[in-house]
């Protein structure tokens, strides 16, 4: 039996003054490290220990699985940061306060930036002090890897590589394989495992710093999903 561990990181600095994230690269809040040593320790008793990590290039979801793998003496074990795992590019939204957001579009034109499947927010331009282009993490990336913006449904296309090239081959190689990412990152994943509807995963909510564990048949088929 396989177990594929998701994790989203803790509250960062941004969820906690409600402002839209996506690439800008936060930290934790207090609370936020707080949640991941938790999720370390719920993974700890769960006897579940992974042997293999994924995580993204932002720091919120570093931290948290620096924090989750410390507390379970598990910091040694391998770890590969993909950029594939970052969080949704939320474009011109990034640092944007989400309540005045609304006011200004209006709510119901946020709601569907937020949790519609395939409209994407307002784009940056390349010329944004805000464009990933501008990060050297990124230096090796092609403009056209580069987000201006992203839907769900084009974050879900961009994790799917991190997926079918680097995951399952870790699953089949390792028991236990730990994904400590973002919730739209995770929402492509549980997509792609569950084989939702683009109807169905914009229901799909995974809350900060609490471990869902999908244990796989030996064909990586879950046969059953549930929150530690």
């Amino acid at each position: 039996m396989k177990h594929l561990i998701l994790l989203r990181h803790g509250q960062s600095e941004w969820n906690l003054s409600n402002q839209f994230t996506g690439w800008t690269d936060v930290d934790l809040s207090d609370l936020g490290r707080k949640e991941a040593a938790v999720a370390g320790e719920k993974i700890l008793r769960s006897g579940l220990l992974p042997s293999y990590c994924f995580t993204s290039y932002l720091r919120r979801a570093i931290h948290t699985l620096d924090i989750a793998l410390d507390t379970m003496h598990r910091d040694w074990i391998p770890v590969v940061k993909d950029w594939h795992l970052n969080e949704r590019h939320y474009g011109a939204l990034q640092g944007l306060n989400k309540a005045e957001t609304a006011r200004k579009y209006g709510d119901e034109q946020v709601h569907e930036w937020r949790r519609s499947y395939d409209v994407e927010p307002p784009a940056l331009t390349p010329d944004d002090e805000r464009y990933p282009g501008n990060d050297e993490r990124y230096s090796l990336l092609t403009p056209d890897e580069l987000p201006l913006t992203e839907s769900l449904a084009s974050t879900v296309q961009r994790v799917r590589p991190c997926w079918e090239e680097l995951i399952v081959p870790a699953l089949r190689l390792y028991d236990n394989v730990l994904v400590a990412a973002h919730g739209n990152s995770l929402r492509a994943l549980v997509m792609m495992l569950l084989h939702l509807t683009p109807h169905q995963i914009v229901d799909e909510e995974i809350p900060t710093g609490t471990p869902r564990v999908f244990s796989l048949d030996n064909s990586l088929s879950p046969t059953s999903d549930r929150y530690l």
